[in-house]
């Protein structure tokens, strides 16, 4: 009775030493509303790889999308560099020296050339004063020429911007050289300053490059640009954009679940699959997981009234697989692999086992001093 009673007040003490261990505690409420009715759950088949494949989209919007490249096009081959302030001209007139300053070898055609002044001018001889902002070379040729001739017999004019100073794009963020970009007679695009500034790094973010135009922010795909070939936002770029290309931040996919290594994997300039998303996570655990429990969650979109879409791929053959290679992730997305209830079970006994194991501990460690004391 004794050895009973030392043994169940040791259990007891242990037991109340739990309460004092360390560590935080925050009393919570785990009761939440229901979100089953916000969920709509979709099995994988080949028909939603289909709806959902990219290509598709963009197939089905062929039409709108070639309207909207054909328009990028004539504004690319319609553009005409017009002057600004701070540029400089280069300005010959053939047969007659003394009208061009020669530019040598110790100064060069920037250095020798006409700069426009900040009221929009250039001096010129004979002619004095020209207003050349905002005009094409070809319009400034023309009206040189037209000014000469009460001076020279059918003057040949050439001109030529020797210096682009009064416009520029800025190029900032993830990009192997961000700063300034100027824009000259060369139309330049978003795809050529992302090119002139090195190209993206590895943390930049293929989703969700921002180009700010007039106070208005809009968000471009680079991924949709050179991996679906919708080169529809491939705008032409002008004085004062600023293109900003930000890092990865939320752009992933987050594995999760019995697989071999949880994860966030970003989303870069690949196509990222179901398929890719779990061997770079180590797979799902055969043990543990179950094959028909492989989920992908996916925010629905903010006009919708759902909370969330769950694509269900059943892997119990091994075969559907392939379609896992065919389903693409978005940002975002969450991959979660299900247990077994086997599996659930193992892994409540090994949280048990600790516990089990100081209890016999304890209790023995109890029989062996009631033992030794009768020996005394």
């Amino acid at each position: 009775m004794t050895r009973l009673l030392l043994t169940t007040l040791l259990l007891a003490a242990f037991l109340s030493g739990c309460a004092f261990a360390p560590g935080s505690h925050i009393d919570s409420n785990v009761e939440s509303a229901p979100i089953d009715d916000l969920v709509e759950i979709e099995p994988i088949t080949p028909g939603l790889v289909n709806a959902l494949n990219p290509a598709q989209g963009l197939a089905q919007g062929s039409d709108e999308l070639k309207r909207l490249g054909e328009q990028q096009r004539a504004s690319i081959d319609n553009y005409d560099y017009r002057i600004g302030k701070g540029d400089v001209l280069s300005i010959i007139v053939y047969d007659h020296p003394e009208l061009t300053i020669p530019a040598g070898g110790e100064r060069s055609a920037a250095e020798s050339g006409n700069t426009v002044h900040r009221d929009g001018t250039i001096f010129y001889p004979y002619i004095g004063r020209v207003l050349v902002e905002d005009k094409s070379v070809a319009e400034v040729r023309d009206l040189i020429a037209n000014r000469l001739q009460t001076y020279i017999a059918e003057p040949q004019v050439e001109v030529r911007v020797a210096a682009f100073n009064s416009q520029k794009v800025q190029v900032t963020g993830e990009v192997r050289d961000p700063g300034p970009q100027p824009v000259t007679h060369v139309p330049l695009t978003l795809l050529d300053a992302v090119g002139q500034a090195g190209g993206l790094d590895e943390q930049a973010n293929w989703h969700g490059v921002q180009l700010t135009r007039d106070g208005e922010t809009r968000t471009i795909s680079l991924y949709r640009m050179l991996n679906d070939g919708d080169l529809s936002a491939n705008l032409l770029l002008k004085d004062g954009d600023v293109l900003h290309v930000p890092d990865v931040g939320n752009q992933q996919v987050y594995v999760m679940g019995e697989v071999g290594e949880p994860q966030a994997l970003p989303m870069g300039r690949t196509r990222l699959t179901l398929t890719d998303a779990l061997s770079q996570s180590g797979s799902f655990n055969e043990a543990s997981a179950n094959a028909s429990g492989i989920f992908v969650i996916r925010r629905a979109p903010e006009t919708s009234d759902k909370l969330a879409t769950v694509y269900q791929l059943d892997a119990r053959n091994a075969a559907a697989m392939v379609l896992g290679t065919q389903f693409t992730l978005q940002p975002t997305d969450i991959v979660y692999v299900t247990s077994t209830r086997m599996g659930r079970w193992n892994r409540v006994i090994n949280q048990l086992l600790p516990t089990v194991t100081a209890v016999y501990q304890v209790t023995r460690a109890a029989n062996d001093a009631n033992e030794l004391r009768d020996d005394l």
